[in-house]
């Protein structure tokens, strides 16, 4: 079984120190009271290049340098791990090819060709990129550098919980998202050494699961789709290093909605004045959610990434508005009469909700000849002021539903 010694991860945490950034650990206090917990956020969203994915890029070509292996290099990444594997070969010399997805958010296929890079854009998921990454290799005779399944690339990840426990010697909990393996398989073998009583859980998507599922069932288990707003984590097949290292290491792996992870991103921009990424975001969601019980504990979330596309960010604010019941949408039934629609409105604007879009249905099957339907979308103070609002429409005579 493949094993890293704890020596290894700190001969690498010390070369990565002469090019990365310690990142903070930042005590939230919102976020502890909500989880009656000491809740401290991990900022690898600060990290060069915006992720952690630079420690296992910047220490595996730091390693190939050191043992003469100064070639071109290949790697697929939805994001991140192109920008650390462009920005590390950067810093040594050497060409870099980055195969994306077709999708992957333009600020990432941007920076990534900012670092240097070459990119080619294929296919929809990471691992149909993995496929024509390998093609290149194969016909340019490159070396590819795999974003999680290589030991090196691990170690590099694994510093993470170094710096961690480094800043934070007496920590309970550490929650680290997991798409293909490598951050929280580099972790908990890394802290697990050092402190058998720290606890690592890791937290999937529910949508990208593999690794939740292989843990379960103590065997790598892979999935046919994946579908996700973290696209970071959106993993079809983890690997089978990361996959042995997590089942023996981790304490367990839990999964997230989507919309507990929207709900936190708009959190970590509201109360701790951060840009987090989806994937980034798992952890603190696994928190707040309750998924796993932290309560008297001192619990470290890795924020594991800030690189999220500009135009992405307003569909992840609504959603999240939604999860956290700031925004609702509801049909109202009138009477097809003038007049009808301004009295509605006047309700609604009795109740404190601030209107922001009405629309017209005038065929739905349910309806009578003379009644309409109107869909209407809220600002709401929150799940109480929604309720009230239901409330009074009802107490006033109207038919509702919420959408």
């Amino acid at each position: 079984m493949d094993n890293i010694e704890l020596q290894k991860f700190e001969e690498a945490s010390e070369m990565l120190k002469r090019v990365l950034h310690h990142t903070e650990l930042d005590l939230s206090s919102t976020f502890s009271k909500i989880c009656d917990a000491k809740v401290y956020l991990k900022c690898e969203n600060r990290q060069k290049t915006g992720s952690f994915k630079i420690r296992g890029a910047t220490y595996k070509i730091m390693s190939m340098v050191a043992r003469g292996e100064k070639v071109p290099v290949v790697a697929s990444s939805a994001g991140n791990h192109a920008q650390g594997v462009a920005y590390a070969a950067s810093l040594a010399g050497i060409p870099a090819t980055i195969v994306m997805p077709a999708h992957a958010p333009i600020a990432k296929v941007q920076a990534t060709e900012g670092y240097g890079a070459k990119v080619v854009l294929h296919g929809d998921f990471y691992d149909d990129a993995y496929r024509k990454a390998v093609e290149i290799c194969d016909q340019e005779g490159a070396k590819f550098l795999h974003p999680y399944n290589d030991i090196e690339v691990i170690t590099g990840q694994g510093t993470l919980g170094l710096e961690i426990l480094e800043d934070l010697p007496t920590a309970d909990v550490i929650v680290v998202p997991a798409g293909g393996g490598g951050l929280l398989a580099g972790i908990s073998c890394a802290v697990k050494q050092v402190n058998p009583r720290v606890r690592v859980i890791g937290v999937q998507a529910e949508g990208a699961d593999a690794i939740a599922r292989s843990f379960r069932s103590k065997k790598l288990e892979k999935s046919d789709t994946v579908s996700t707003i973290a696209d970071g984590i959106a993993v079809k097949e983890p690997g089978d290093i990361t996959v042995e290292l997590i089942n023996r290491y981790a304490d367990d792996v839990v999964t997230v909605s989507d919309s507990d992870i929207a709900s936190s991103i708009l959190m970590l921009m509201e109360r701790c004045k951060m840009i987090v990424e989806p994937a980034g975001a798992a952890s603190v969601a696994a928190v707040l959610s309750k998924k796993i019980d932290v309560r008297g504990k001192k619990v470290v979330c890795v924020l594991s990434g800030g690189n999220m596309d500009v135009s992405f960010v307003q569909g992840i604010i609504e959603r999240g508005l939604v999860a956290r019941h700031r925004r609702v949408k509801l049909t109202v039934t009138l009477i097809d009469k003038p007049g009808s629609l301004e009295k509605l409105l006047h309700v609604i604007a009795e109740s404190g909700a601030n209107i922001l879009s009405i629309q017209h249905d005038k065929f739905s099957t349910d309806l009578n000849p003379n009644e309409i339907n109107v869909n209407i979308a809220c600002e709401v103070g929150g799940k109480e002021h929604s309720k009230q609002l239901a409330a009074l429409l009802v107490e006033k005579g109207y038919r509702i539903a919420f959408n």
